[in-house]
């Protein structure tokens, strides 16, 4: 089960501008079929100078917003569900919270952070300790212990930073 997030801004954002787009030209060409006077005077849009610095600027920034939002709608997003052995999933704020709560039961650490990539699970703790040999091993194998419980699809790499509180 691998869930990735649904790409709403990018669709929606999309959607929005591509439905103004088309509500003018359907307005103008409305207005020229009436024989009214259209919002857009086309002679004028010709007559421009196309090589001015305002329209270059405004062509530039209209290009990268749309290859930006080609590339949200066409790469792949975080997974929000991460796929565990047993074809199950857990929710990455979940898998976060119970592996903070395995390094942060380890005894002499105050404090954990965890960070969950891919492949890698990175941990801050902190101690009050004054000597801190032996604490960042005693959190990787709890980390471990509680990873082979989970039992996650792929096993990220597991690196512990021990940081003194200081007083």
């Amino acid at each position: 089960m691998k869930r990735r997030p649904r790409r709403v801004v990018a669709a929606t954002s999309a959607a929005l501008v591509m439905a103004a787009g088309s509500t003018v030209v359907a307005v103008v060409a409305i207005q020229l079929i009436l024989g009214e006077r259209p919002w857009i005077d086309w002679n004028a849009v010709a007559g421009l100078d196309w090589r001015a610095l305002p329209i270059a600027i405004s062509g530039g920034t209209l290009v990268l917003l749309g290859l930006l939002l080609g590339c949200a709608a066409v790469l792949p997003g975080r997974l929000t569900v991460l796929p565990l052995r047993p074809d199950s999933g857990v929710s990455r704020p979940s898998y976060r919270s119970t592996l903070r709560r395995a390094a942060a039961n380890v005894d002499g650490v105050s404090r954990a952070k965890l960070t969950v990539r891919r492949r890698r699970l990175s941990a801050k703790v902190r101690t009050d300790r004054t000597n801190t040999t032996g604490l960042a091993d005693a959190v990787r194998s709890a980390l471990a212990e509680r990873l082979g419980r989970i039992d996650p699809a792929t096993s990220p790499r597991i690196s512990v930073k021990v940081v003194r509180r200081t007083k």
